[in-house]
């Protein structure tokens, strides 16, 4: 009977390791082609409840990018130039054709941003921060697009114990949540939630640009 459950047992794990496929490299064959040099951040397009969502996570996409080996329009002045041009919104601004914002910017590529989380909430014994967003690059010149990537990060990434009893959880989940929107920690997590998306990464994020290496020197 021993023997019969350990069998079974280890043909259960063969199973679940015989179904479990390995994840399929991202394509990156129009990246490739395209080989941009240049990106041009677009106001952010915002769901989540947040109206800060979309300025917090557009200011922090920048530096990846850079750090990546590439140019980086300013994203300050890309928004006040399509608020001169009576463009005050995101999708306004997304709805822009690729051949007008190569033609205006002189960008290779054009990042589109979406947020569908941002901030904090209130979950029985915990509050949890997060903050999704996805994104795809898009060849100005061609109008192609290149790549499109998604990523989450809550700032309980790291695990939280707490062995204070349930009284002490909900506690400390309230205090949590109130510190957490006084110290706008959802801009934070933001820095997080765009690493994930634009770095290289397994789940797919950009390839290194040309300048990656003169970047990495310094």
């Amino acid at each position: 009977m021993k023997k019969w459950i350990a069998l079974s047992g280890a043909l259960i794990v063969l199973l679940l390791t015989g179904c479990a496929q390995p994840k399929k490299p991202y394509d990156y064959t129009a990246f490739h082609a395209s080989k941009p040099a240049s990106i041009l951040v677009l106001p952010a397009a915002n769901t989540s409840p947040d109206i800060n969502a979309a300025h917090s996570l557009n200011s922090l996409v920048t530096r990846p990018l850079a750090e990546a080996g590439y140019y980086v329009f300013p994203v300050a002045v890309v928004e006040e130039t399509f608020q001169q041009n009576g463009l005050s919104s995101a999708s306004d601004a997304q709805a822009v054709s690729a051949k007008r914002l190569n033609e205006i910017f002189h960008a290779d590529s054009a990042l589109y941003i979406s947020i569908s989380d941002y901030g904090s909430s209130y979950r029985v014994i915990d509050s949890v921060t997060t903050v999704t967003a996805k994104a795809r690059l898009v060849d100005l010149r061609s109008g192609k697009e290149i790549w499109q990537g998604s990523a989450t990060a809550t700032d309980n990434d790291q695990g939280n114990n707490n062995n204070n009893g349930v009284i002490g959880i909900l506690v400390s989940a309230v205090i949590k949540q109130i510190s957490d929107n006084v110290s706008d920690k959802a801009h934070t997590v933001a820095g997080l939630t765009s690493n994930r998306l634009l770095a290289q990464n397994e789940q797919g994020g950009l390839l290194t640009g040309p300048r990656y290496k003169v970047v990495s020197a310094r």
